[in-house]
């Protein structure tokens, strides 16, 4: 049994860790693709670590140091931070490779149709709840991404939203940790007014967005990085010319 002081690192490094492994996997090799995943990890990392600052400061949610190492920085445990870090790589990593062991095209037409019925569901659902914060700005931003996205009709939107699927599983088992489904241990505890109330086990609803969010703009950034370094590579040309 994990220490109790030691289950939100548990999470982070059991996240990180298969992904990490099977970077170096000759099948995969997504080692060499780090560089393309480090930049934009970072800038959204922070990004979202701006946010949770602000929610946990207005309340709506909260950490519990019973269950971590007990280093804070600005009100959230350290191990918050690794997470911002880890499971944006854990899921790059799965996008990278399911776009090497699958094909898209059957899903091509309707994915574009799928994420604007589903940018639309959520625009409404943010339009009735924006009273709730988590609520109302996680459905709000992912709707406003995926917009964007399926106007830019972004190549690999059929693959984030099947690896994405994938990734819920892993999902549920970490987040079910974190939020208490598993081992009664809550280390993220949420403010009941400021989102739905739905819940599977103890997994608030929105986290599964918010998920989708921080993953789709990981991928996004990775995305356009792997794209300038090929044009640039095809041109002859330096980046940016």
């Amino acid at each position: 049994m994990i220490p109790p002081a030691y289950t939100y690192l548990a999470v982070d490094i059991g996240c990180l860790a298969a992904p990490l492994l099977l970077s170096f996997c000759p099948r995969y090799q997504f080692y060499k693709q780090w560089r393309f995943f480090l930049l934009p990890g970072l800038v959204i990392a922070l990004a979202f670590l701006v946010w949770d600052a602000w929610f946990t400061h207005l309340g709506v949610w909260g950490f519990n140091a019973a269950y971590t190492t007990g280093r804070f920085f600005a009100g959230m445990p350290l191990e918050e931070y690794l997470f911002f870090l880890c499971i944006p790589f854990a899921g790059t990593f799965t996008f990278y490779v399911f776009g090497l062991i699958f094909r898209y095209d059957f899903l091509k037409r309707v994915s574009r149709g799928f994420t604007a019925l589903l940018a639309c569901v959520l625009l409404l659902a943010a339009a009735l709840n924006h009273n709730r914060l988590y609520t109302g700005l996680t459905f709000l931003l992912l709707a406003v991404a995926l917009i964007f996205f399926v106007a830019k009709n972004v190549a690999w939107l059929p693959r984030f939203l099947c690896s994405y699927a994938f990734i819920l599983i892993p999902f549920v088992l970490s987040n079910g940790v974190l939020t208490g489904s598993f081992f009664g241990r809550t280390v993220v505890w949420y403010n009941d007014a400021e989102h739905l109330g739905i819940r599977f086990l103890t997994i608030p609803l929105e986290d599964v967005f918010y998920g989708m969010l921080l993953l789709l703009l990981n991928v996004a950034g990775f995305e356009w990085l792997r794209n300038k370094k090929l044009s640039s590579s095809l041109t002859g040309l330096p980046a940016g010319l």
